[in-house]
């Protein structure tokens, strides 16, 4: 597989990320608020939002989006999962899903293209962690106007971040063993 085809099914994955993480925010959780989200646990005694996990990975496939095809491809992406956001979320959920994909996505990406040539897991982790606060804040503000479920967000954003870590550390070594640039 080339590098390019590799990009192209990172991006697919992004793309994927969004419908899922609709469908288990209304689907998938241990306690399911009515007329509010699924909610599953992140931590003893800490509950989030079921969709906070694609999210999470949103942010890390976004990068490796940009790292396989670029930067005009990666901005290309968040502007059509923006859309897609909106376009997929509950009603109630429309405007907080897109504004806080758009600024968490935008955010990630500012934080990574800098950090990309320093390594690839120190750039994801520090655009996650970026990422995964912008779009917890703005997310929950929007949609609840409070920030009663922010550890919750943080912490489900976080794990997926963290899951990913081993892998892209994989795929650095493997890249440089091939010759692949970043």
């Amino acid at each position: 597989m080339t590098a390019r085809q590799e990009g192209f099914l990172y991006l697919l994955g992004f793309a994927l990320c969004i419908p899922a993480a609709n469908w288990m925010i209304g689907n998938v959780g241990t306690v399911c608020v009515p007329q509010g989200p699924c909610l599953i646990p992140v931590a003893p005694g800490v509950m989030a939002p079921s969709g906070v996990l694609m999210i999470g990975l949103a942010l890390v496939l976004r990068d490796l989006v940009q790292r396989r095809l670029g930067l005009a491809w990666a901005f290309a992406a968040i502007l059509a999962g923006t859309a897609l956001s909106a376009l997929l979320a509950p009603p109630a959920l429309v405007l907080a899903s897109a504004v806080a994909f758009l600024l968490s996505e935008v955010a990630d990406l500012g934080v990574y293209t800098p950090l990309q040539r320093r390594g690839l897991v120190l750039a994801v982790l520090a655009s996650g962690l970026v990422g995964l606060l912008v779009d917890s804040l703005a997310f929950l503000w929007l949609a609840f106007g409070n920030l009663d479920l922010l550890a919750g967000q943080v912490l489900g954003k976080l794990w997926m971040v963290l899951a990913a870590l081993p892998l892209l550390h994989w795929l650095r070594r493997r890249d440089a063993r091939l010759g692949l640039a970043a």
